[in-house]
């Protein structure tokens, strides 16, 4: 089988969240599955500053794109032996940022994605690498499917992976059309949302088969609560639509080998989780006490994340005998609070503005419990790897959190606590209830240690979509019942330089 990954962003190339994650992490476990498996992104000035072997792949071509003519050159390197290709393109993709300033996204994220689309399109159709799977991500790559031929498509089968339902791609109809494609009105009205265009919708309608990043979460967005718009469309595809929880990869998240900690431990030989716990003290300038509850959050600073439930609690948690260390960016009105309290000297709590991978491998390996109450979260990857560190996990039971997380009340075998409500007294009433389980140390190791034996590696993961690829294939008659390629098939062009 021959895959073939389309995302705005992939570990460790570049990233703002856990899309990157996935499309650097999923690809490695399927190559070690025996997979022909490949990876395009756009070439952002980040990429240009790393420390990659890259060279030019000797093909280019041109996208007209609003009455203007936009040149892409293809570059090549790899990692952990995938082919990664590069789409270079100047104007668009020589920026700072991924998607936006600080202050506001790039008014031009339109052309500048469906630029990336078109090219991609018309690569795979010119190329002479046939993929079997064409796996896009997110509204950034979410015109590939409609950009491609009939006949082409013919040949392949489209899964299309949306990693959080809030980001839709949603245009003013007018900017799209003025860009010029020979859309059909077929197409058009795939795109059509209450007047603009949305491009998560026109990928989710065409696309083969549909998943999400976690099953609770492939329900939720079914519902008007979490659809965003889209449950309508969403309900039209449920027999298409699944999901598969999002893995970590074991070769960074390790304690037992993690370099960035002060001490290895493992759910074997736990007893270095001490050290790492006075060590992240000493460092952040908290009182060294190993009877101290120390929590943490490592997270993006937005409503979305449960800041606003989190502000509310903070009061209580400087009054109580608890430590507090967060480590984030995001908006503004959380950044301000945070800082102000930081700058009011509590000696209980340390926050930490941006992000440091070695600190917040040394929280999660330093901290009793992570504080997760997101409002909606498709999958989550903090409580996954607080888990496999030893760190007991609060969380609101929503999206992944749902799925990942098992609450006493709801599973002998508990990995942490869950509340159900979204408000600041439930997320409190869950802390209390996690630190009276910690007065008894038996049931809480019993906790930590059944957190950190369980199986969140993406090979668990890579399975489930290894079986998504191949019901795709035989949606389309690629492959027959038996899973036997039903006709041959023959690679498209003879184009040297990019096979």
């Amino acid at each position: 089988m021959k895959i073939l990954f389309i995302s705005s962003e992939v570990t460790p190339f570049a990233k703002t969240g856990g899309l990157a994650d996935v499309t650097g992490s999923l690809p490695k476990e399927l190559k070690r599955m025996g997979y022909d498996v490949r990876i395009i992104l756009p070439f952002y000035k980040m990429i240009h500053n790393g420390p990659w072997e890259i060279a030019p792949e000797g093909y280019s071509s041109q996208v007209h794109l609003a009455g203007a003519v936009e040149t892409g050159v293809l570059h090549r390197t790899s990692v952990e032996g995938i082919p990664v290709w590069l789409l270079e393109n100047e104007n668009f993709f020589g920026r700072d940022f991924l998607y936006g300033t600080p202050d506001d996204d790039y008014p031009d994220n339109l052309q500048r994605f469906a630029f990336f689309c078109r090219w991609t399109a018309d690569f795979l159709e010119k190329g002479d690498f046939l993929p079997d799977i064409i796996h896009c991500h997110d509204w950034q790559t979410a015109l590939v499917p409609l950009f491609l031929s009939d006949k082409y498509r013919e040949q392949n089968s489209v899964i299309f992976t949306i990693h959080n339902l809030a980001f839709q791609g949603i245009f003013p109809k007018v900017s799209f059309t003025n860009l010029g494609f020979d859309f059909s009105e077929t197409a058009l009205e795939l795109l059509e949302f209450y007047g603009n265009i949305n491009l998560m919708k026109g990928a989710i309608l065409s696309a083969e088969l549909v998943n999400t990043v976690s099953e609770s979460y492939c329900r939720e967005i079914q519902t008007e609560e979490f659809g965003c718009g889209l449950e309508g469309v969403l309900q039209s595809r449920r027999h298409d639509l699944s999901g598969i929880v999002n893995g970590i990869d074991y070769t960074e998240w390790n304690p037992a080998a993690d370099p960035d900690l002060f001490l290895p431990f493992s759910a074997a030989e736990p007893t270095g989780k001490a050290a790492n716990k006075k060590g992240l003290q000493q460092l952040l300038g908290l009182e060294e006490s190993a009877n101290t509850p120390l929590l943490g959050i490592v997270s993006r600073l937005s409503a979305q994340k449960g800041f606003n439930l989190i502000a509310k609690i903070l009061p209580r948690i400087t009054a109580e005998k608890l430590q507090l260390v967060i480590l984030g960016s995001g908006e503004e009105e959380f950044i301000q609070l945070l800082t102000k309290m930081k700058g009011a000297g509590t000696k209980s709590f340390s926050f930490n503005f941006g992000f440091d991978s070695g600190l917040a491998h040394k929280i999660y390996a330093g901290c009793d419990i992570l504080l997760m109450p997101s409002q909606f979260e498709p999958c989550g990857l903090s409580q996954l790897i607080a888990m496999r560190y030893g760190t007991v996990p609060v969380v609101r039971k929503t999206g992944g959190l749902a799925d990942t997380v098992k609450d006493p009340r709801d599973a002998p075998a508990a990995t942490g606590f869950s509340f159900e409500t979204y408000s600041s007294v439930s997320l409190w009433a869950s802390i209390m209830r996690a630190l009276r389980t910690r007065k008894d140390m038996k049931s809480w190791k019993k906790i930590v240690r059944q957190g950190m034996k369980t199986d969140f590696s993406w090979g668990v993961s890579a399975l489930r979509y290894e079986e998504l690829y191949r019901l795709g294939l035989k949606k389309k008659g690629i492959i027959n019942a038996s899973g036997k390629r039903a006709a041959r098939r023959t690679d498209p062009g003879n184009q040297e330089g990019h096979s």
